[in-house]
């Protein structure tokens, strides 16, 4: 995931090998609008930061070989707790990407959580972005054949990153 939103040609001709067009759309978008990343400390910390310009977001990655995973553990209900307030804090919103082990393709999904009174690109970006689902249990979830692919993501952020460049 980091070395995807940094750009690196490696990665990216990588993983579109596998990728249909449309996915492949997406990924060409870290091709020219590359973000830095930069990798989170402990456990219950965030994983990523990305940061370009105007827009920025931590993300929580998440890795399984099943489709469904659920937030349900104590210190995972605690980790999106303390993740939620640190974006509520920062004017930002929360994104988690789970991979789907062996998947051929665009293997990832992105989620996030409906933040009230974002401002400006995390606003809009949060609006477009998959919300994770609560269960009846008030646990979330995040079911990969619900998500939003990362490449959709990336096209969204594209837009965005060229609004602001008045391209």
């Amino acid at each position: 995931m980091k070395r995807l939103l940094e750009g690196d040609m490696a990665s990216l001709v990588k993983m579109k090998k596998t990728c249909s067009a449309e996915e492949c759309e997406g990924y060409d978008v870290m091709e020219r609008y590359p973000f830095m990343v930069v990798r989170g400390a402990g456990s219950f910390g965030v994983d990523l930061v990305a940061l370009r310009g105007e827009l920025s977001f931590p993300i929580e990655v998440k890795s399984s070989s099943v489709p469904k995973l659920y937030l349900s553990q104590p210190r995972l209900k605690e980790q999106l707790g303390d993740f939620l307030e640190d974006c509520r804090r920062a004017n930002t919103f929360p994104i988690y990407a789970l991979r789907y082990k062996g998947y051929r393709g665009d293997s990832w999904r992105v989620f996030t959580i409906e933040m009230e009174g974002l401002k400006y690109f995390s606003h809009t970006l949060n609006r477009k972005t998959v919300k994770m689902r609560e269960t009846r249990g008030g646990n979330y979830v995040l079911d990969w054949e619900e998500g939003m692919p990362l490449s959709s993501f990336l096209i969204e952020v594209g837009k965005i990153i060229r609004s602001i460049r008045n391209e």
